[in-house]
């Protein structure tokens, strides 16, 4: 679950505060599909790095997968996000040279814990590759992979942990309507099976396709 309570947060323009989240109230719940739409500069990207624990420069009330990030250490944050968050940004940030399996692997062997060793990150690599239909590329480079299947990838990668939230933001922003419309039915399905899944978007295909559609304008949410 993601829940912001009171969330203020402004820039800076020399000595002139910029407020671009005004006393935001948001809850989203284990299940659901919600999508967050509005103009461009509206703080919608903003709003997805204060719910995913990664900007802690606001005011106001956080909640994510039970843990509230008032008081909370850089690296209390960082393992939250580690262990209960995926991210899938608009860029797919897949490594040129490597194979499908190894960009989902990454993060794995980078924060591999206690006893699990290659092998074991391996197999959850491959597990995520298979989540989203793409078990038979997993030795694919990403040059080899259209842009449908490098943007699962992206999602696979953000799958390794078996997070309970999954933030994305423009996740189609790339893709061509058919790519685009794999990647809308792969979140209803993560959400269906229990995932709190929170996407920012400009098209109208994914929001029609949310559970929920909330409107971001003038730093207010409605």
């Amino acid at each position: 679950m993601i829940r912001l309570a009171g969330v203020t947060k402004a820039f800076r323009d020399g000595d002139r505060p910029v407020p671009v989240l005004r006393g935001i109230d948001l809850e989203v719940r284990p299940g659901e599909l919600v999508a967050i739409v509005g103009p461009s500069g509206s703080g919608k990207s903003t709003l997805l790095y204060v719910a995913g624990a990664l900007d802690r420069d606001f005011a106001g009330e956080v909640e994510v997968a039970g843990t509230r990030l008032a008081g909370l250490s850089p690296r209390a944050r960082a393992e939250l996000r580690n262990r209960a968050v995926g991210f899938v940004f608009q860029s797919f940030n897949l490594l040129a040279g490597m194979s499908a399996l190894e960009n989902v692997m990454l993060p794995g062997m980078l924060r591999r814990e206690g006893a699990e060793g290659t092998a074991a990150v391996r197999a959850r690599a491959a597990e995520a590759l298979a989540s989203v239909g793409l078990a038979e590329k997993a030795r694919a480079t990403p040059a080899h992979l259209s842009g449908g299947e490098r943007q699962r990838v992206a999602i696979a990668r953000a799958l390794l942990a078996r997070p309970q939230v999954l933030l994305a933001d423009e996740p189609t922003g790339n893709l061509d309507a058919v790519s685009g419309d794999g990647i809308i039915r792969l979140f209803q399905r993560m959400a269906a099976g229990g995932m709190t899944v929170l996407v920012v978007t400009h098209e109208e295909r994914v929001s029609e396709a949310a559970s929920r559609v909330l409107h971001l304008e003038d730093g207010r949410l409605r």
